[in-house]
């Protein structure tokens, strides 16, 4: 598929509601190795990346306007008009070529609820979808509108693999099809341009580009090496700093890498393919405040409510557990870019035993502080990098091994502190549904129009009681909140 034209560029929101903010998307031609080791581990449904939403709409969006729309987003955002291309024995990432059987309709689909249309039945739906495999030759992601909810509503439902973009970077892109106004100018019908051909056709041609790849990564990594020992043959007198850097910097690494002891809970022992998703809703004012007022951050709230509603459902199950393990990404996204992946999955053992909040929290935001500064984060793509040369069958293993060192994930997103609008349909709400890889539970946060929306994703195997859990984790919230009031 063609590029956009220079003259075919999104210009800025602020000229008009209709048109999507003007961000760098990045688009890189191969995966990154992060990426290249999600999309590899993905042949096992355990460690399936797929993550979704669900958004809950006012009303039933206009149809043609909202394809219309994804129309444009498609032309605008290349990885969603494009598929995976493994590369020629596997000696280099992935990469992205134009789909030339690209068709909007598969990807953006309309069903209605059967009756009564309640939300619960579109929790389950939206559970199933998500879970669902992507089609491995094709664009990886669907979008599903569905209609007859009770009360005159409709849903969004969104379902993106993790090799297109990270939670982040996903909020962004769906700047492509919001609109900051219900009634906003339509248009025009968007006509996307014959697929381009790649850039090498032939078997040797594929091979000799892997290789010129991994040359030119290799000699990439010779020179950062080699001007490191020039920068210290000049500056003799930083050769200790930088080499008690680099020790420090190894060590950070070894304490990621070397988990191998089981995850903590006696009772999140066999997972399962079954999946059930809870939602709850927090006041973001309020939240804010508690976590300033106790001397942290948002997500220091967010973690260790999520770290008292674990444990104490636990201890509602007569199994008493000290620590959990969590898995937490790291954003490294450090500018306004949308699309790609740019964070570090790192684990973190939390407090879940019979705390009080002010002391739970302050445990909380010193294990995330000392996280965040973990030197390994900047080290995490090499690793990766090496890990993909391995063969499928042993990557999974290793990776099914690593992921039940973790007993539930969370992630932390922020959306817009204003309504927004899908095809002049008011978004109510949005409940992410992040990817659990083998883990209890994954609990996202999205916060939107004065209100943190908590999709709780859980394995049906090893969660058994998940409203019990919601509602523990709804305490939780509470207590923190209470606690910083």
């Amino acid at each position: 598929m063609a590029k956009p034209k220079p003259d075919d560029k999104p210009k800025r929101a602020k000229e008009t509601a209709s048109e999507p903010v003007d961000r760098l998307v990045h688009a890189d031609r191969r995966m990154s190795d992060l990426e290249a080791l999600l999309w590899n581990v993905d042949k096992d449904p355990f460690l399936s990346s797929n993550f979704g939403s669900v958004t809950l709409l006012d009303r039933s969006p206009d149809l043609g306007r909202f394809r219309r729309r994804m129309l444009r987003a498609v032309q605008r955002v290349d990885r969603l008009h494009q598929r995976v291309v493994p590369a020629f024995g596997r000696l280099a990432p992935p990469e992205w070529r134009d789909d030339p059987e690209f068709d909007i309709d598969r990807h953006v689909r309309h069903l209605a609820l059967p009756k009564p249309g309640t939300d619960r039945q579109l929790f389950d739906l939206a559970t199933m979808f998500v879970q669902d495999p992507l089609d491995r030759t094709r664009p990886l992601w669907e979008f599903v509108l569905v209609d007859r909810l009770k009360g005159g509503r409709a849903a969004l439902i969104q379902k993106m693999h993790h090799t297109i973009t990270d939670g982040e970077g996903g909020v962004r892109l769906s700047e492509q099809f919001i609109d900051i106004a219900r009634d906003v100018a339509d248009i025009d019908e968007v006509t996307l341009p014959t697929a381009e051909p790649p850039l090498h056709g032939s078997l040797l041609d594929s091979a000799a580009d892997t290789v010129g790849h991994g040359l030119r990564r290799t000699i990439g990594i010779m020179e950062r090496a080699i001007g490191l020992v020039g920068e210290s043959t000049r500056h003799p007198d930083q050769l200790g700093s930088r080499g008690l850097e680099a020790f420090a910097a190894g060590q950070s690494l070894l304490r990621q890498l070397s988990v191998t002891d089981s995850h903590h809970s006696p009772l999140w022992t066999a997972p399962s393919l079954g999946r059930r998703l809870e939602t709850l809703d927090v006041d973001f004012e309020d939240a804010r405040r508690a976590a300033k007022a106790l001397g942290g951050s948002l997500n220091d709230l967010f973690v260790a409510a999520a770290a008292a509603g674990a444990g104490a459902y636990h201890r509602e199950l007569g199994a008493d557990v000290d620590e959990m393990r969590i898995a937490m990404p790291v954003s490294t996204r450090h500018d306004g870019s949308a699309g790609g992946n740019q964070f570090v999955p790192t684990r973190v053992l939390v407090p879940t035993g019979d705390l009080d909040p002010l002391t739970r929290f302050e445990r909380v935001h010193e294990v995330l502080g000392q996280t965040k500064q973990e030197r390994a984060i900047g080290l995490m793509g090499g690793f990766a990098g090496v890990a993909n040369l391995l063969p499928t069958s042993a990557l999974v293993r290793i990776a099914r091994q690593q992921a039940e060192t973790v007993d539930f994930a969370t992630s932390n997103l922020r959306a817009a502190p204003f309504e927004l609008y899908i095809a002049g349909a008011r978004i109510d709400a949005t409940y992410p549904i992040g990817p659990l890889a083998g883990t209890g539970f994954n609990l996202t946060l999205m916060s939107y129009a004065g209100t943190l929306n908590v999709g709780l994703h859980a394995d049906t195997g090893m969660v058994t009681d998940t409203e019990l859990l919601r509602d523990l984790i709804a305490e939780g919230f509470a207590e923190l909140i209470a606690a910083g009031s």
